[in-house]
């Protein structure tokens, strides 16, 4: 099947009519493959963020007795910290690969990675071997996104582009909302055993198990999945003439391509910190809420921890609430307002949602609206990255400049985490006045919020691209 758009077969000529109209089925196998790859990709992130505080609860405990909260919350950061890492350095390489090797074999490898080493992290035995997984883990998650994006870049009608970007981000949504009712159901499967085990393991490694399932997807990827035709015309130029594609020498070798890749990279750190280094900390601050709210009711031991671990995925499930509903419309926000004004608007309201949640979350009836708001907002950045970048670059740089620019900024974006950690145990711990800021993440995730004002401050800098077709140098 070819990738070009269609005009027969009864549908109006393309350019008429609703944009998925000028679809044809291959071009909906590649933007649903893409989608499946990113949403595993995603069930991975937060299957590791609702097993991160038990994990290192478990990993860290000694003869001796417990890990105290502070070395749980230590660890619990650097362990993400180091996953992020792998995340920016698989970008980095793939991204690479993806210009040099092609857009399909390369996520058939990244999927392969990010779910056989997911599979690994169930058997850990302490704090260093499961860092080391999950760094291995974050090369291929890192390396699938800039991938999959380019390929639905190149692959769809030019009217059709920005919504299928759009919508490949929002179903990553379906695949946090499915680690939230896995979080949930093992859970309720925890509450109903004597020692709080599964089959003999701990929740939280079942949720890596199921995690590595899909490595499948790899196969189908394999089966039916072709390289897009830009991709192929410039592959075969590139052989003709001897040169490679791809490469960051190429990428910074011209000022307008390096200036895209700086600027960037800048406002995707506003959002992966914003993200990573603050709001899926919400799931922290939750346990810390609903903990004192358990143990004045009396629980305690597996019947504490079961309730818990489900009200963390309630808790994820509610961000994937407002994530999914942002993401849809910000592929419409960015086609009728523009790139610019778009993150503009989204980068303000992510960090006054952002404030809200940790200032104010305080009862059980406030992660039912606040943490949907949140996410909505902080998640709406995702969608506008997914069809900003690739809008950047020509084929020849656009999976190397893609990844640059959303995982370079991870590199930064990796020492959110710990430094959320950092200002929680050392510079807000102890204070008692006023009373909100007697558990220190809440401080701590208040003054990390500042990073929104990086993608602020560079916005003016960025091109706009709305209504232009992709650049081909």
């Amino acid at each position: 099947m070819a990738d070009m758009p269609h005009g027969a077969g009864g549908r109006p000529p393309v350019g008429e009519g609703p944009w998925h109209r000028d679809m044809t089925r291959y071009h909906w196998f590649v933007l649903v493959v893409a989608a499946l790859g990113w949403l595993f990709d995603c069930l991975d992130q937060q299957l590791f963020n609702l097993a991160r505080v038990p994990a290192m609860k478990e990993l860290l405990a000694t003869t001796a007795g417990p890990a105290s909260p502070e070395a749980v919350a230590f660890a619990g950061g650097l362990a993400t910290c180091l996953f992020m890492a792998g995340w920016a350095t698989g970008g980095l390489i793939f991204g690479v690969i993806g210009d040099r090797l092609g857009r399909a074999k390369t996520m058939m490898i990244t999927i392969l990675i990010y779910s056989l080493c997911t599979g690994l992290s169930a058997l850990s035995q302490g704090f260093w071997d499961f860092a080391v997984y999950r760094f291995i883990t974050g090369l291929g998650v890192g390396g699938e996104f800039a991938v999959g994006v380019a390929l639905v870049a190149e692959v769809m009608p030019e009217r059709a582009r920005p919504h299928a970007l759009g919508l490949l981000q929002a179903l990553s949504a379906v695949g946090n909302f499915a680690a939230a009712l896995i979080g949930i159901g093992l859970g309720l499967w925890q509450l109903g055993t004597a020692e709080g085990l599964i089959a003999g393991w701990a929740p939280w490694r079942w949720k890596f198990v199921i995690g590595a399932l899909p490595a499948l997807l790899a196969l189908v990827i394999r089966a039916g999945l072709k390289e897009p035709d830009r991709w192929r015309e410039m592959k075969a130029q590139a052989d003709a003439s001897g040169e490679k594609l791809g490469g960051y020498a190429a990428l910074f070798g011209d000022p307008r391509w390096a200036r895209n890749a700086i600027l960037g990279m800048l406002l995707a750190c506003a959002g992966v910190i914003g993200l990573w280094g603050i709001g899926f900390f919400s799931i922290d601050l939750q346990r810390s809420v609903l903990k004192k709210t358990f143990e004045a009711q009396g629980l305690t031991g597996r019947d504490l921890d079961g309730r818990l671990t489900i009200w963390s995925g309630v808790t994820l499930m509610m961000l994937q609430v407002g994530a999914f509903l942002g993401m849809m419309l910000a592929a419409r926000l960015c086609q009728r307002l523009g790139r610019r004004p778009f993150f503009a608007i989204a980068l303000t309201a992510a960090m006054l949602s952002t404030v809200l949640v940790f200032r104010y979350l305080d009862d059980i009836s406030d992660i039912w609206w606040m943490l949907p708001v949140m996410g909505f907002c902080q998640f709406s950045l995702f969608a506008g990255y997914a069809i900003y970048f690739p809008e950047l670059f020509p084929t020849r740089l656009r999976s190397t400049g893609t990844s640059f620019c959303y995982n370079v900024g991870r590199f930064v974006a990796a020492s959110g985490p710990f430094l959320l950690g950092q200002l929680s145990s050392t510079v807000f711990a102890g204070i008692q006045n006023p009373e909100w800021m007697r558990e220190p993440m809440r401080p701590a995730g208040i003054a990390m919020c500042a990073a929104y004002l990086l993608g602020l401050a560079v916005l003016p800098f960025l091109p706009e691209t709305k209504g232009r077709p992709l650049p081909e140098d």
